[in-house]
């Protein structure tokens, strides 16, 4: 169970250091998504209609002006609190920069797949009896069933062989498999050429973090576990890595789309491009994409991090209410950055002030 406990902007810690125009832009992104994207309310009750408006508004002269106070005129902060008192937690994610061929040649020849055409999403007007709700994906049969697709081993071996989806190749298997957890990539093929390829759908299968298997094994202490000590594992242990791999049995689709900015994240789940520092991946399921969360963190790149973030992206492993991913950027440096996050967290919601929150009111998760 956890609460929604109304502040004023006085007792928000970093606030008034905080860098509302960084915020601002990225939430005036909102109103340039395509045409026909809508969002789903969150549980915490914020009806995407009552931030549209305030999209538009972001983008205004007056608004750019004096980020802070169109924040604050137009947002109440209401503190996530989790009733049986623990904090939130961040962890941190970002765009890696791989090179890669359009061919298959030499060492370039580990795939990422565009979407395949027997892929369809589970709702709830087609969802298989006993089927779990979390079963967003699934294969659809000549006959129209819905069967479960294969898993990122029987991929592994071959399944999609002979469909033309191949968008390109990469040498690493490791390195395609770090894009999957991240959902985008930048991808070098040379003579200047970089194409960007994003999330497009997935195996349906549960994410398993093979971080957390490591920790379970013994083989990683809790404390050092990250990125790094994961991709040092795998490098040390060349015969065991894929098959630890294959035990995420989700797998990733691509499409590919034009770098048209350089400083620009992927376009992701809410439809717009994240920015570095102040996009943030939540639980689609609380949180309504656009939202402002005001994110204070222990111990990010070694200190504390007080900064206002938009909700604009998801991920399997982001559950809960005062859980979130921060996105850090495109490329190692980032990586770095990112893969180092393990942090306790509080998160501020920002309501606008249209939309009425009783005290105390919260949702059982």
């Amino acid at each position: 169970m956890w609460t929604l406990r109304p502040l004023p902007f006085s007792d928000l810690a970093g606030w008034a250091a905080d860098d509302h125009g960084a915020a601002l832009s990225a939430f005036a992104r909102h109103a340039n998504r395509p045409m026909g994207e809508t969002y789903r309310r969150g549980d915490a009750g914020i009806p995407p209609e009552r931030l549209d408006a305030l999209f538009s508004e972001a983008a205004s002269d007056t608004a750019r002006a004096d980020p802070r106070g169109f924040f604050e005129r137009n947002f109440d902060p209401f503190a996530l609190v989790e009733s049986i008192g623990e904090r939130g937690f961040v962890t941190a994610y970002y765009e890696p920069e791989i090179e890669a061929s359009h061919e298959r040649r030499d060492r370039f020849c580990v795939p990422f797949y565009r979407r395949p055409e027997d892929l369809v999403p589970v709702t709830d007007d087609n969802r298989p009896l006993g089927w779990d709700e979390e079963i967003r994906f699934a294969r659809i049969a000549a006959d129209g069933t819905l069967l479960a697709y294969p898993d990122r081993a029987a991929i592994n071996a071959g399944w999609l062989d002979g469909r033309d989806l191949e968008i390109a190749y990469v040498e690493s298997p490791v390195d395609a498999f770090f894009a999957h957890v991240q959902g985008a990539a930048r991808l070098r093929l040379g003579g200047g050429e970089v194409v960007r390829v994003t999330y497009d759908g997935k195996t349906g299968h549960a994410f398993t973090g093979i971080g957390r298997l490591l920790v379970e094994r013994g083989e990683i202490d809790p404390d050092r576990v990250s990125m790094a000590s994961i991709r040092e594992w795998l490098a040390e242990h060349p015969d065991d890595a894929l098959p630890l791999m294959e035990e995420n049995r989700s797998y990733i689709f691509f499409r590919e789309a034009a770098v048209n900015d350089a400083g620009s994240g992927p376009v992701a789940a809410a439809k717009v491009p994240l920015t570095a520092e102040r996009s943030l991946a939540i639980d689609r399921l609380v949180h309504t994409f656009g939202t402002p969360v005001f994110v204070n963190a222990d111990a990010v790149d070694g200190a504390p991090w007080s900064r206002l973030m938009i909700a604009q992206d998801t991920g399997s492993a982001i559950v809960g209410p005062s859980r979130g991913d921060l996105f850090m950027g495109s490329g190692s440096k980032a990586g770095d950055r990112a893969g180092a996050v393990r942090s306790s967290a509080d998160f501020v919601l920002l309501v606008p002030k249209t939309v009425r929150i009783e005290p105390g009111a919260g949702v059982a998760r």
